[in-house]
């Protein structure tokens, strides 16, 4: 039974929200837990937006971290669909956007994060989308489906991850896809160019077309609906529809509003490896945290699935006092057609100096390794499984490799 001893607030609906609650009750945590969030939709996880879901392969309820009448078993309250505005740390409390107040003993910001935005003309058009919640996915699903049916035109503003597997999904329903991104290749600033082509392959050999070295302009419509995307070099592209992938934000004002830290250089909220603030009262977890990594020696903001996952609990530990130093190393996924692909590490363009592939690129089954003067920095495996363990843990060894037997599918890993 709940006691009201102490009252523990999640400020965020999402992942990372869910497992710190789950998490406190499973820590044996017997006081009030309540989630904040300002979708009306229970907390569900992020990835099937943009893969299974949205490709109709997965059902909506699919997603939900727990079924809606797990909250009540275990006796965490929802207050869904009402955003928090105002934190007073002086009162330890939290204001809804309805007026309703909260104390805590302890609160958790996962806010998480929201889709950058194009700055042109013609955003408002019926036709243009986001990919961040539910409920834009469940629009995006609808005009993929009519899309495919009508052989209409789908604009992919970015050639990152979601806008990737928007277009894979898109091609699946059958619609014409064209990805506008201003880099020379996609993923630039994750894969660095080395990798980036075989994604321009991939994705060519499905139809896809791609227009690299430019950006949107404006978005051209008539009665209010999409009819073509011009970019800065003159060209105009065709479309019915339009997704905006350019990157998200982290939402942190609600913590810049209450004074709290924001890292100038990843835009997060600032945490200590335990992913304490600097009041003790209050811990940031998931997108919107930047977190000081032990391991890296950096501070990190990692907006993918897994920091979600393990950043939660290890915040929700945090909060009951246990000694929590988080150094997961980030960690990411991804379905397009038939590849299939994890990567762990960090190597952003720039921090590494060499790239060596292990196994066959071109069909393609292989990993690819970034290295720093002999380090791995981070590893990336195209269909091929059960390795990331292995790969993970040269990363943290820390230790020079030799390249050569690096490459060499017939030397174990481990050795």
């Amino acid at each position: 039974m709940v006691d009201a001893h102490e009252t523990f607030v999640i400020i965020g609906g999402g992942l990372a929200g869910a497992k710190a609650a789950e998490t406190l009750r499973a820590e044996g945590f017997t006081g009030r837990v309540i989630i904040i969030g300002d979708e009306r939709d229970h907390p569900y996880e992020r990835p099937p937006l943009s893969k299974g879901y949205l490709a109709g392969g997965k059902e909506r309820d699919s997603v939900f971290v727990h079924p809606p009448a797990w909250y009540a078993q275990a006796e965490i309250e929802l207050h869904l669909g009402e955003p928090a505005v105002d934190i007073n740390r002086e009162t330890r409390s939290v204001t809804l956007g309805d007026g309703t107040t909260i104390q805590y003993d302890a609160l958790l910001l996962a806010t998480g994060a929201e889709p950058r935005r194009l700055d042109v003309p013609g955003t408002r058009l019926a036709g243009v989308h986001h990919l961040r919640r539910l409920a834009h996915a469940d629009q995006l699903r609808g005009m993929l489906t009519r899309l495919g049916r009508e052989n209409g035109q789908l604009v992919v503003a970015g050639a990152g991850w979601i806008g990737l597997e928007v277009a894979a999904a898109a091609r699946h329903y059958g619609a014409e896809v064209t990805v506008i991104e201003p880099n020379a290749s996609p993923l630039h600033g994750v894969l660095g160019p080395e990798m980036g082509g075989l994604f321009t392959q991939l994705h060519a050999e499905h139809g896809v077309r791609f227009h690299f070295g430019s950006g949107i302009t404006e978005i051209i419509g008539q009665d209010g609906q999409v009819l073509a995307v011009r970019t800065d070099d003159g060209e105009e592209h065709p479309a019915h529809g339009v997704l905006v992938a350019i990157g998200a934000a982290p939402r942190t004002a609600l913590a810049a509003s209450a004074g709290l830290e924001i890292d100038p250089a990843t835009g997060g909220v600032s945490v200590d490896a335990a992913l304490r603030t600097a009041d003790p009262a209050i811990f940031a977890a998931g997108d919107a945290a930047a977190f000081w990594h032990p391991t890296l020696n950096t501070r990190l903001r990692v907006e993918h699935w897994a920091n979600a996952l393990n950043g939660g609990p290890a915040a929700a530990r945090s909060m009951l006092g246990q000694e929590v130093s988080y150094d997961r190393l980030p960690y990411f996924f991804s379905d397009q057609y038939e590849l299939g692909m994890e990567y762990s590490g960090w190597a952003p363009p720039g921090s590494y100096d060499q790239v060596v592939c292990r196994g066959d690129v071109g069909k393609p089954e292989f990993i690819a390794f970034w290295l720093k003067e002999g380090r791995v920095l981070a590893g990336m495996n195209v269909n091929v499984w059960d390795v990331t363990d292995r790969v993970q843990q040269l990363i943290r060894n820390g230790t020079t490799v030799d390249a050569e037997r690096l490459a060499d599918p017939t030397v174990p890993l481990p050795e």
